[in-house]
């Protein structure tokens, strides 16, 4: 399940509320055989059920999961004999129990029910949906929990089984699922057909999938193996962007793995409704329409990438996840952040110009800074309610597994540990594996202690920190590394830790005839010795920029780094050091004023990777970090900084530049214009937003994303109007986001209100309604009035948004700066209690207080660095 989705950030899924358990044992389940008979008008829907099931010994009892299904009837054959049986429900449990008088022998037996349930709204189990022209339809969710939604069943991962599904469906609809249509007939009705699928291979409860409705596809294949794009009637030329790369995609899967794709074909298909942002049910994948659909002649390059890496983060699935199997969600990292990992590396392959490979860098940055919290978690997690497993998938699961696995494979070489994954998968086909059967495996190829380095940042939370300290004697270079954990907290952090990892760590030198060198070692202690070849001027601690730690050096060798940066380091690496120097910041282990000053050393790279990360910063500084009084000089030093690239770029394209181009245009517009303030910017913007809003086709999509919300800044009700009407004549999923979201991005008050009201009308879809509020919150014209608007609105808000929303909301208010809104977001969540956000609300805390923190800490040094030398940028 891909967790993120373009326009909203950091979205966790994190689902419904129960004390549900783990099932006791004693069936095993061979085969479903499933027939759904859905009621698009009444929302409910009948079902028949047959599961083969193999019991370990004689028993009165089966239990299984069930929520919100009424039974009709059970019967349970075993032996030749078949008895009625009773069903007790335990809503709490989300289980059935199924009782009959006579023992059931061991073996084979078989389980009959008939059973009615409901097409909720609330896009989980088997639900109901509309598309934009009203048209309902039927689709599933069922990752984690929720199969028990749709039919009573052995809903935990270990228990695979073949699946028979049949639908009963009206005639005219489409139906979609796991397998192949095995045959398509008319009836039972006059206005039905009914639609029965191959037999699945084996897989688990919540691979399983079905989608009845009115949608159209288009068609193509990829080493023999067709491929559909699926999307509602008049959309199906918004597909060709993802048939292609999906075709890539495949073709780059099969040659890695040992194992060609397996499932016989695949679908994509867009869902108008949808909570997550894809699920990679077996086959048959499931997407948010802005993640599969998109114009092409006029999508952003930044949609594009995006659609690319969630197709492949879906389709590696396939095999990690589909084909292999966690044995239980504790272990959820063997499917996430695998997937996460592998997603880049067929979208490499097909667009090197996108250099995707940096934004992993970026996104290992990123991830390090929610394993600064004291409320992390290690990436192995105990979890037995939904709402504990739910939480699971998060920044641990996603960025820090995937953050890890890079590092393995820089540490063992690509070759070795695409061996080990295929070895990894040969074992465990169509089976279930644990976290020590793949770190075995990887151990087994490679010959390296792999086995004794992953459980240091599987089992522990946190991330290292590694210190880096050299002296030059004679021809050669002595350097000691040093590690402890790296915490926000300043004083856990100075108070130093006990955990110790073993750390793959790669160091890179620059020698006196100015060449550099990099040589690997394992860190296992809590400081060591190396010895390098050479003089050096400096040493780097993580060359490739392939490490999960963050690392720190002494004064000088900042300066020296700082020197060399553009003309020595990679791309990767000039990202790992802005976001080293900026973590030494965060601990007051450097003043503010080295980061601004290594910003400005960096004036004349444009590489888009690297500005993007430096730009985030800049304008994080500026939200965050300056008083009324500096605010001005912090908006000019910007202006001096950027003027020289933004004039370099320019503000229009230029025949047959590249995206990255274009995404770096739009980014420097959006930093000199919010964080800079900067008048050109500002009128170039609007000018922009102009001839979007008149003809979206005449500017540049990336450009458009950037130039709209500055114009909101202080944009009138007119501006306002033009928007929201926009947003109900779009083209084109991604055309749509872009007029919503800047409705969060006024800077009238009153017009934000009318944003928030918004999202409460039943005007915009349910999934939707945390891409407005949540703008809100973040824009500090919004903040408090949204808070406000989510306090007042709470039972509103737990309705609208879906099952996800609340724990969401929760998150969101981490993004707070100030004391006072801390202490409400305390109170409240105190008082409101979000049972699948429990550490999410533990770390919003966190990240108010070290903002607060950070604040307090570095403005006076930022004052004064702005007033002795913030006149030096782009001299």
């Amino acid at each position: 399940m891909k967790r993120t989705v373009l326009f909203v950030a950091c979205v966790l899924i994190l689902a419904g509320v129960g004390a549900a358990q783990r099932l006791p044992g004693g069936a095993i389940p061979q085969n479903y055989k499933l027939t759904f008979t859905p009621d698009l008008e009444k929302a409910t829907f009948a079902g028949q059920e047959t599961i083969t099931i193999q019991m370990a010994k004689p028993a009165t009892e089966i239990v299984l999961n069930a929520a919100d299904i009424t039974f009709q009837s059970v019967t349970i054959t075993s032996g030749g004999m078949t008895q009625t049986a009773k069903v007790s429900a335990d809503k709490d449990k989300e289980m059935a129990t199924l009782t009959v008088e006579k023992p059931l022998a061991a073996g084979t037996a078989t389980v009959q029910i008939q059973y009615t349930g409901i097409l909720n709204d609330q896009m989980r189990g088997l639900y109901l949906g509309k598309d934009g022209a009203g048209r309902k339809y039927v689709s599933t969710q069922f990752e984690s929990t929720d199969a028990r939604r749709a039919f009573p069943s052995f809903d935990e991962p270990a228990y695979k089984a073949t699946f028979d599904i049949t639908v009963i469906a009206d005639k005219g609809l489409v139906a979609i699922s796991n397998s192949k249509v095995a045959s398509d007939t008319p009836g039972p009705g006059n206005n039905q057909h009914t639609v029965r699928f191959a037999t699945t291979p084996k897989m688990s409860t919540y691979l399983a999938a079905l989608v009845v409705g009115n949608f159209e596809y288009i068609e193509g294949e990829a080493d023999g193996i067709p491929i559909r794009v699926y999307g509602t009637p008049g959309t199906k030329q918004l597909g060709t962007f993802s048939l292609s790369a999906a075709e890539a995609i495949m073709r780059y899967f099969d040659r890695y793995f040992g194992v060609k794709y397996p499932y016989g074909k695949l679908d994509l298909v867009g869902i108008p409704d949808f909570s997550a942002g894809a699920m990679e049910n077996t086959g048959c994948i499931t997407f948010r329409e802005v993640v599969l659909q998109l114009d092409e002649q006029h999508a952003s390059a930044s949609l594009k990438k995006t659609v690319a890496e969630v197709i492949a983060h879906e389709m590696a699935h396939q095999w990690f996840g589909d084909l292999v199997t966690m044995q239980w969600w504790d272990d959820v990292w063997l499917n996430e952040g695998f997937a996460t990992w592998m997603e880049s590396k067929p979208v490499e392959d097909w667009k090197p110009e996108w250099h995707v490979e940096l934004d992993d860098v970026s996104d290992s940055y990123r991830t390090l800074g929610g394993d600064s919290l004291a409320n992390t978690r290690p990436i192995h997690q105990p979890a037995d309610t939904p709402a504990q497993i739910q939480e699971l998938f998060d920044g641990i699961a996603y960025g820090k597994a995937a953050a890890v696995l890079r590092m393995i494979e820089a540490y063992i070489g690509p070759k070795t540990f695409q061996a080990g994954v295929n070895e990894y998968i040969k074992e465990h086909a169509n089976s279930n594996a644990t976290s020590a059967d793949f770190w075995n495996a990887l151990a087994k190829v490679s010959k390296k202690p792999v086995d004794k380095v992953m459980p240091t940042f599987v089992k522990q939370a946190g991330a290292p920190l590694v210190s880096v300290k050299s002296q030059c004697t004679g021809n050669s270079t002595s350097v000691t590394l040093s590690q402890q954990r790296y915490f926000f907290d300043r004083a856990l952090f100075n108070a130093g830790s006990s955990e110790v990892w073993e750390i793959p760590v790669c160091l890179k030198s620059k020698g006196a005839d100015g060449k550099s060198t990099d040589k690997c070692e394992l860190l296992t202690q809590k400081e060591e010795s190396f010895t390098l070849p050479g003089c050096a001027s400096w040493v780097m601690a993580n060359a490739g920029a392939s490490g999960y730690y963050r690392s720190a050096y002494e004064p000088q060798a900042v300066e020296a780094l700082a020197r060399d940066a553009e003309s020595v380091l990679t791309p990767g690496e000039r990202i790992a050091l802005l976001a080293d120097t900026w973590a030494a910041v965060r601990v007051d282990r450097q003043p503010i004023g080295d980061y601004l000053m290594l910003a400005a050393g960096l004036q004349a790279d444009r590489n888009r990777a690297v500005l993007d990360d430096l730009l985030a910063q800049l304008d994080a500084i500026g939200t965050n970090l300056l008083t009324d009084s500096d605010r001005p000089a912090y908006q000019q030093w910007v202006q001096r900084l950027l003027t020289p690239v933004a004039k370099d770029v320019g503000w229009e394209a230029k025949p047959g530049e590249s995206d990255e181009q274009r995404t770096l245009r739009a980014r420097l517009l959006y930093t000199l214009g919010y964080t800079a303030r900067d008048p050109e910017a500002l009128a170039v913007a609007r000018k922009l937003a102009d001839q979007v809003l008149e003809n979206p086709a005449s500017v540049d999509r990336e450009l458009a994303f950037s130039a709209l919300p500055l114009a909101a800044l202080n944009g009138d009700a007119a501006l306002y109007d033009k928007i929201l009407e926009k947003t109900k004549h779009a083209n084109s999923p991604e055309e749509y986001f872009l007029y919503l979201q800047n409705l969060s991005r006024f800077g009238d008050p009153q017009l934000l209100q009318r944003t928030l009201d918004l999202a409460i009308s039943g005007d915009i879809r349910s999934q939707d309604v945390l891409q407005v509020v949540s703008g809100v919150m973040r824009n500090p014209a919004g903040q408090k009035l949204a808070w406000d608007f989510v306090r007042s609105h709470w039972p509103d808000m737990e309705k609208v948004g879906g099952p996800f929303a609340s724990a969401q909301i929760v998150g969101v208010a981490g993004s707070f700066c100030d004391a006072g809104l801390r202490d409400e977001v305390k109170d409240f969540f105190s008082a409101h209690k979000v049972p699948s956000a429990e550490r999410t609300f533990k770390q919003s805390l966190e990240r108010i207080n070290y903002c607060v923190d950070l604040k307090t800490q570095q403005s006076t040094q930022l004052a004064s660095w702005l007033e002795h030398k913030g006149g030096s940028a782009g001299k």
